[in-house]
């Protein structure tokens, strides 16, 4: 069993461009992270109920449930992060304020306040991570080995994690500006690694670099590339060569065709298939381009398949394997 590459990181931040997989990679990752016996809390902040969907569970509360057990006796709890529920809480531990908070609900205070200060918005939801992580130092009752944050898209995880920036024309100073330096200081520290989800695709890698450098720029740590549905090549090395240059042996082709008794127009069946497989060498061509600009990012890499049976619970535990097996995990 290969040694994770994060031996030291407690909170694992997933983001990507949209339609890239990043919450199935999340939920991929918190069974990895679990395996052995672990105890791995997977959070969602964006109110879509997409880890609820994946496990085939009920829609998650704010309060953690047991979503699923690993390999090896681990068990994965689930977390769907609300603002307004985030807000409360706040006021409840700083202020003693819960029943005031409940009055500022029904006012619609709480949706005031988010909506005029995202930054306090993100400071909330990020917060509540750094409360699970900082769990394990206090001695909790119910600590956890990992939490794995399924995060907003690359085009806004940087505002999203730099908290100190967003929330510096709201507050310069008290306990606001105290709790953002707080999640900052962990966000900032090797404890905390923030992946990326692409495609082999020419804007999902573009936006995967964008989001290195701006997350380098905001001294976040970047993480790992989890480079999503990959394909095996149909053709070797050769043929690939051949149906780039349109050199196909076509003959051949024709008597396969013809043993295969496959249609009656057999020139138009031979057509559509070197079609096909100029197309395919093509692709081949692209994401052999887009492997090359990931590499040059530097970081560590990890691949996962495309699953033609689609995305179940039993698709998560295998990519979920696969990611251990590279030392994601």
């Amino acid at each position: 069993m290969p040694t994770s590459d994060w031996p030291h990181v407690m909170l694992h931040v997933v983001s990507g461009k949209g339609g890239t997989g990043k919450t199935t990679v999340a939920a991929a990752l918190a069974l990895a992270l679990a395996s052995g016996g672990r105890r791995v809390m997977l959070m969602e902040v964006e109110g879509r109920q997409g880890l609820a969907q994946l496990f085939d569970a009920p829609p998650l509360p704010y309060e953690e449930r047991k979503l699923a057990v690993a390999p090896g006796g681990g068990e994965v709890w689930g977390l769907a992060v609300d603002p307004e529920e985030a807000l409360l809480e706040y006021l409840e531990l700083f202020y003693n304020l819960r029943r005031a908070g409940g009055a500022l609900r029904r006012m619609g205070a709480v949706d005031f306040v988010t909506t005029i200060s995202p930054g306090l918005r993100d400071v909330l939801l990020t917060g509540k991570a750094v409360e699970l992580v900082r769990r394990k130092d206090k001695m909790h009752a119910k600590p956890y080995d990992a939490i794995v944050l399924d995060a907003p898209p690359t085009g806004r995880i940087t505002r999203f994690l730099n908290v100190n920036t967003e929330i510096a024309g709201v507050a310069k100073v008290g306990p606001i500006r105290s709790q953002a330096d707080g999640v900052m200081a962990v966000l900032r520290s090797p404890k905390t690694a923030v992946h990326l989800t692409t495609l082999l695709e020419e804007m999902p890698v573009q936006e995967t670099a964008d989001g290195v450098r701006e997350l380098s720029d905001a001294a976040l740590p970047v993480g790992g590339i989890v480079v999503n549905v990959t394909r095996p090549p149909r053709l070797d090395a050769d043929q690939l060569a051949l149906a780039r240059s349109g050199d196909l042996p076509v003959d051949e082709i024709r008597r396969a065709v013809l043993a295969a008794g496959v249609g009656r127009d057999t020139d138009s069946v031979v057509a559509a298939l070197a079609g096909e497989a100029a197309d395919h060498a093509a692709r081949v061509a692209l994401e052999d381009t887009e492997r090359l600009r990931i590499a040059e990012l530097g970081r560590p890499v990890y691949e996962l398949p495309f699953l033609a049976s689609g995305i179940d619970l039993g698709a998560l535990y295998e990519l979920g394997s696969r990611l251990k097996a590279q030392g994601m995990a």
